[in-house]
């Protein structure tokens, strides 16, 4: 199901995957992050994908894009629509897609970005960053995936990697190499930067 009106942006990026909570965390940096880069993407005329909810991180990314003039773009299956959002909160944003079920929303998200961020989040924000940065070690995409460490939230997780690493179990480490960024206003740009060395054939 479709709602809303189709949209473009003209950056060379065009729009941005971002994974992150539907609960806004103990820590308020958590959301202030979330805000910074909802303005810097809606100012870069970047659309924001995401999980479609309104409720935590989730909800201030798509807020702070939306107030600041940006485009929002929500995914998310029928089944949490009531979990995740506010029904009457969703006809606002600019396109809502209702998938039926989460399979096809992971599809659908991944075919809309350009480019994927990594918020604090729960179980369910690991395992949609992983899932994209196992298609990059496959030899999926090369699309830049951000770890928006706020506070070392992901240091626990890239210690865990590093040790899979070592112990010989990433075969293809040269694909999966995430940015890690601990500032949230220079997510956008490394994303940029990182797209244009790609685009020129240089190592980003």
């Amino acid at each position: 199901m479709f709602i809303g009106r189709m949209t473009t942006s003209r950056s060379p990026i065009t729009s941005i995957c971002v994974y992150c909570g539907s609960q806004p965390g103990l820590d308020p940096a958590y959301r202030q992050a979330a805000r910074v880069l909802g303005k810097a993407m809606a100012e870069s005329g970047i659309d924001l994908v995401y999980g479609g909810g309104t409720k935590g991180l989730m909800g201030e990314v798509a807020d702070a894009v939306m107030s600041n003039g940006g485009k929002a773009i929500g995914i998310i299956p029928e089944f949490l629509m009531d979990k995740e959002a506010s029904r009457q909160d969703l006809v606002h944003l600019t396109e809502l897609h209702v998938t039926g079920d989460m399979h096809e929303r992971k599809h659908m998200m991944f075919e809309r970005s350009d480019a994927f961020v990594t918020l604090p989040g729960g179980i369910g924000t690991l395992e949609e960053i992983v899932e994209i940065m196992t298609w990059a070690q496959l030899g999926r995409h090369t699309k830049p995936m951000v770890f928006a460490n706020i506070g070392g939230f992901w240091d626990p997780l890239q210690a865990l990697i590093g040790h899979m690493a070592g112990q010989g179990f990433i075969h293809t480490a040269h694909l999966v190499r995430p940015l890690v960024i601990d500032r949230a206003e220079e997510i956008v740009p490394a994303i940029v930067a990182a797209a244009a060395a790609s685009t020129n054939g240089e190592d980003p």
